[in-house]
């Protein structure tokens, strides 16, 4: 079996890929570090803030930077876990770790508070987030797309933006911006996991392989060819991705089925079980006041 350090360090660390996410990094700490005070109800960086942002920057590096993206045009698996993170791990994360009053200084700008005034209703966001989602899992366009370097760049940025809108709905930092409360939110996460379950379903009980990425020689040189350079893959004379795997290939897309609902469950269950503490605090909040209310009434003037 083949190691991927035949394809060579830059096809497998994407440096400019690094540098451009070094370089989103350094422009992070800039704002809300040293420029701050040049917005309006700045406040300083918490460390929390800054865990959060720092974290999506290095998850997006692992699955678009790292030998992980290439690992996904030869296992399907691995293109399901990368897919997963990318739109429901990173866009949490990134929301979480930009203060509140940048959120409120970006939204400020009206084609940018346009966009999000429309795209972040939670049933536009819902039905835009997974219709991409599902259409970008239809065999023809997943081939189409993977062969194409800017229809696979562009997808991605659309599909990341779209997951950016749907999580508003339930983790906006802003409290002109929050849609959602309580048992909504419930529901909002509840009918999210039901429209991502059938293009999940249709992978998993497939019989046939589907994505001719993963099992014609043909398009899969066409693929390999725009992930490392035509020149590098031409010298390697390589017939497949069976090269690189022993899974025959319906294995290997079931189980990549199969891990994207697993992990999609267990991020959602953790959030889920974020709404029912905020909402349990916050009707407890509520009862005691009331209590306090009853027996401490405040004296009529």
């Amino acid at each position: 079996m083949l190691t991927l350090s035949i394809f060579g360090f830059e096809a497998l660390w994407s440096p400019y890929f690094l540098f451009f996410i070094l370089a989103v990094t350094v422009a992070y700490f800039l704002i809300t570090v040293k420029f701050r005070t040049k917005f309006r109800e700045s406040e300083n960086l918490s460390l929390k803030q800054a865990t959060y942002f720092l974290t999506s920057m290095v998850l997006l590096y692992a699955i678009k930077g790292s030998p992980l993206d290439l690992m996904g045009h030869l296992m399907f698996y691995i293109h399901g876990i990368t897919m997963v993170v990318l739109v429901l791990l990173i866009p949490p994360l990134f929301i979480m770790g930009i203060p509140a009053w940048l959120w409120r200084s970006i939204l400020n700008l009206r084609i940018i508070k346009t966009i999000f005034n429309l795209f972040t209703k939670p049933v536009v966001a819902i039905l835009l987030f997974n219709g991409l989602f599902s259409f970008y899992h239809i065999p023809i366009i997943f081939d189409h797309v993977m062969q194409n370097r800017f229809y696979h760049g562009g997808y991605s940025a659309l599909l990341f933006a779209a997951a950016v809108f749907m999580w508003w709905s339930l983790l906006s930092p802003l409290p002109e911006y929050r849609p959602l409360t309580g048992i909504k939110k419930v529901a909002y996460l509840f009918a999210n996991g039901m429209l991502l379950t059938p293009a999940c379903a249709l992978i998993i009980f497939s019989d046939t392989p589907m994505y001719a990425t993963y099992y014609d020689p043909n398009v899969w040189g066409k693929v390999m060819s725009l992930c490392v350079g035509t020149s590098t893959f031409s010298n390697l004379n390589l017939s497949g991705p069976e090269l690189f795997s022993s899974m025959p290939v319906v294995d290997d897309q079931r189980l990549g089925g199969v891990v994207m609902k697993i992990i999609q469950e267990i991020i959602y269950a953790v959030v889920l079980g974020q709404v029912f503490f905020e909402w349990y605090r916050k009707d407890q909040e509520e009862s005691e006041n009331e209590m306090e209310h009853i027996l401490n009434p405040t004296p009529a003037e």
